[in-house]
């Protein structure tokens, strides 16, 4: 079980509406996201693989469409 000194919030949510974004708690065998405005209402959770290939391909994606 994650606590709620392993969430972090992305460091772009800045000021304000900061709330408004997702927090990622990482573990040895797994990600975990969830909604930072409503942290109960449940976490998603990918192996830890999955979510660093999909995260790199993301950001490959972004880069030949900029």
């Amino acid at each position: 079980m994650n606590t709620p000194g392993d969430w972090r919030k992305s460091s772009y949510s800045g000021p304000g509406d900061g709330d408004a974004c997702v927090e990622i708690s990482d573990r040895r065998t797994h990600i975990s996201i969830r909604d930072s405005k409503d942290p109960t209402a449940g976490v998603l959770m990918f192996p830890t693989r999955t979510f660093t290939t999909f995260v790199e391909d993301l950001k490959a994606q972004l880069l030949r469409d900029s």
